[in-house]
């Protein structure tokens, strides 16, 4: 007996993403900066293996964090001042700094600058602290691609509205 897959089953799935690395973005300047938490929590799989008796958040994910913030970032930046509406993906690490580590209930503050681009590309300076330890930091260079799924679109406004949510009455605060 053979089992098949419904169509579509296999694009759905390999769209998906399978690390969200930010809680909540707590500051949001569309063409300036933005800022966002990642709350390390010692139930992720990937402390499982990184390092056993001794949980330590990988840097490669710690970067990813960086990237999805600074990528969204780009991303409402394009639009607003292109009116394009883009995916950016990472394509350049340059220059990135490990300077210590995070670890299960650490919360890392994730901060990214936009410091160049256009309508094909952009570049943040991107740092990562516990407190006022800086964990990482460096430059995140992203490629442009203009194709957009409209269910990964659908899906990353849905994220991108409850990792902002009450940003505006933070803000309002101030």
């Amino acid at each position: 007996m053979s089992m098949q897959a419904p169509a579509g089953y296999f694009i759905l799935y390999e769209v998906k993403m399978r690390f969200f690395m930010l809680d909540k973005i707590t500051r949001w300047e569309v063409g300036v900066s933005a800022r966002g938490i990642k709350c390390v929590s010692l139930s992720e799989d990937f402390f499982d293996d990184h390092f056993p008796g001794h949980p330590v958040m990988p840097g490669v994910l710690i970067t990813e964090a960086m990237a999805q913030l600074g990528g969204l970032l780009l991303e409402d930046t394009c639009l607003r001042n292109y009116g394009k509406k883009i995916k950016a993906v990472l394509s350049i690490v340059d220059n990135m700094k490990f300077r210590s580590m995070a670890k299960p209930g650490d919360s890392l503050d994730i901060f990214c600058e936009i410091t160049g681009g256009d309508e094909f590309c952009g570049r943040v300076k991107a740092r990562a602290a516990v407190a006022e330890r800086v964990v990482a930091q460096g430059t995140l260079v992203f490629a442009y691609l203009d194709e957009m799924d409209e269910e990964l679109e659908k899906k990353r406004a849905q994220l991108l509205n409850f990792w902002k949510e009450g940003i505006e009455a933070e803000n309002e605060r101030a």
